[in-house]
C-alpha cells in the first residue's frame, strides 16, 4: 500500500532591500544613522531567512533589491535561491513572485523580527482551506501574504505604506469572492518609535 501523501510544499518568498547605507530603513536614519540603519537591515535579512528555512515548508527564495550582488545576499547563495526584484512598483513585484512559484506561496518582508517558524507553518496550513492568508500589523499593513495561486487583482494599483492597505486588501478579497484568514496580528519595524522593541529583542 502506498504511503499517504504529505502536505503540499509551500514556498516562501522573502522580499529584501540590500543593507546599503541611505537605501535601507531610511526612516530609521535620524535615530541610527545611515550605517546603523543598514546594519539593522542586514540583521533583519539574516533573521528572516533563518526563520523561513526553519519552518521546513518548501523552497525559500530571497527576492533581492536592487540586485543580488550585495554580500548580504551572496553569502546566502546555495542556502536559498536568489532572484532579483523587477524595476516596478511593489504590487507588480509581488505579482511576479507569485507567478514564479510552482505552487502555494507565502511572501514576507524582513521588517517583522517576531515572525516565527510557527507563524509560517500556521499560514501554510491555512492555505489548505482558504484562497489567501494574511498576517496584519497594527499600523494598517501586513507582514505576510500567502496565496494558493496568483491573484494580481489583490496588488494592482494599491497605495502602499498607508494605514489603509489591509482594509483595502480585504475589500478586494471580498470583491474577488476569495476566502481568507488572518491567524495573528504582529508588529513590524518601520519608524523610530519601533526601535525599543528591537532593543528588547537584542537586535540593537
Amino acid at each position: 500500500m502506498a504511503e499517504p501523501a504529505g502536505p503540499e510544499p509551500v514556498g516562501i518568498a522573502v522580499f529584501a532591500k540590500a543593507p546599503v547605507p541611505g537605501y535601507a530603513k531610511t526612516r530609521l536614519i535620524p535615530a541610527l544613522g545611515a550605517e546603523g540603519a543598514a546594519a539593522l537591515q542586514g540583521r533583519f535579512i539574516s533573521r528572516t531567512v533563518a526563520t523561513a528555512l526553519a519552518a521546513g515548508l518548501g523552497p525559500v527564495t530571497l527576492w533581492c533589491a536592487p540586485g543580488c550582488t550585495h554580500p548580504a545576499f551572496t553569502a546566502l547563495r546555495g542556502t536559498v535561491a536568489l532572484r532579483r526584484q523587477a524595476d516596478a512598483d511593489l504590487g507588480s513585484r509581488m505579482v511576479a513572485a507569485f507567478e514564479a512559484a510552482p505552487g502555494p506561496l507565502l511572501l514576507v518582508g524582513t521588517d517583522c523580527p517576531i515572525l516565527t517558524p510557527e507563524h509560517l507553518r500556521s499560514c501554510a496550513a491555512a492555505l489548505r482551506d482558504h484562497d489567501a492568508v494574511f498576517l496584519p500589523v497594527a499600523d494598517g499593513g501586513y507582514v505576510l501574504v500567502g496565496l494558493r495561486r496568483p491573484v494580481p487583482g489583490i496588488f494592482t494599483d494599491m497605495t502602499w505604506s498607508t494605514p489603509t492597505v489591509m482594509a483595502e486588501t480585504r475589500a478586494r478579497l471580498r470583491d474577488l469572492r476569495l476566502s481568507w484568514t488572518e491567524p495573528a496580528t504582529l508588529w513590524d519595524v518601520d519608524e523610530i518609535g519601533d526601535l525599543d522593541r528591537c532593543r528588547n529583542l537584542g537586535l540593537l
